[in-house]
């Protein structure tokens, strides 16, 4: 997902988003320890996500704030 998509989402969407991406990352670490997971980048790529939805999160709640 492109940063621009994700800035038009609201942030209860971005939310789901966070969550949804934080069980993936579980998933993903749980296959790792059982060695099935065959490409250990997707790790990082979801960790990037929740990294990413995380901070417009805070950039949205911040504007909120300023503006208000």
């Amino acid at each position: 997902m492109k940063i621009q998509e994700m800035r038009e989402k609201s942030v209860d969407e971005l939310s789901t988003l966070v969550l949804e991406s934080k069980k993936e990352l579980f998933n993903l670490k749980f296959q790792k320890s059982l060695g099935k997971l065959e490409d250990s980048s997707k790790i990082a790529k979801t960790k990037k996500l929740i990294a990413q939805a995380k901070t417009i999160i805070s950039e949205k709640n911040n504007e909120v704030v300023e503006n208000a």
